[in-house]
């Protein structure tokens, strides 16, 4: 499975400001807001939600044909402590990946350089300087239908 991680502090998170082995880079990738959407579109909860299903089979039998995969853990601040709101994490498989790789991928960058920027002004304490240095994050504005699917009624995004 490749995973979409749109958060940029929870992949700071995840990667230990660049540092966990095998984690020394970050590159940003840009897709389309299509591929974006297909993805969503077409997904399913990594966990069972009982406001969806009617019971656990009916959740696992769309896990398992579903070719993308939503979880939502907590995000994170500049100290990579979780905050209360959630960060989606999209997993995808089969199908998905091949489109995401052959058809969605429209820039790479990496970004390496400046998450060490930002690790240092964090270490350094100077709240006003990492402020400057985050990149901008929206929440993204999902269709209905898609929000329906994929965001669980007790997450707060």
């Amino acid at each position: 499975m490749t995973w979409i991680k749109p958060s940029f502090l929870w992949m700071m998170y995840r990667s230990g400001w660049a540092t966990k082995p095998d984690q020394e880079r970050v590159l940003a990738i840009q897709i389309t807001r299509e591929g974006f959407e297909w993805a969503l579109s077409r997904a399913c909860l990594s966990h069972f939600d009982r406001t969806r299903f009617r019971d656990k089979a009916e959740w696992r039998a769309e896990l398992e044909s579903s070719p993308v995969r939503v979880q939502w853990d907590p995000d994170r601040d500049t100290g990579l402590n979780p905050l209360s709101r959630r960060a989606i994490q999209i997993g995808l498989s089969g199908e998905a990946v091949e489109r995401y790789v052959d058809d969605w991928i429209v820039g790479m960058t990496d970004i390496t350089g400046m998450v060490g920027d930002i690790r240092r002004a964090v270490r350094g304490g100077g709240d006003e300087e990492v402020a400057a240095l985050l990149p901008v994050e929206r929440e993204y504005p999902l269709p209905e239908a898609v929000r329906e699917r994929i965001v669980p009624t007790r997450v707060a995004v």
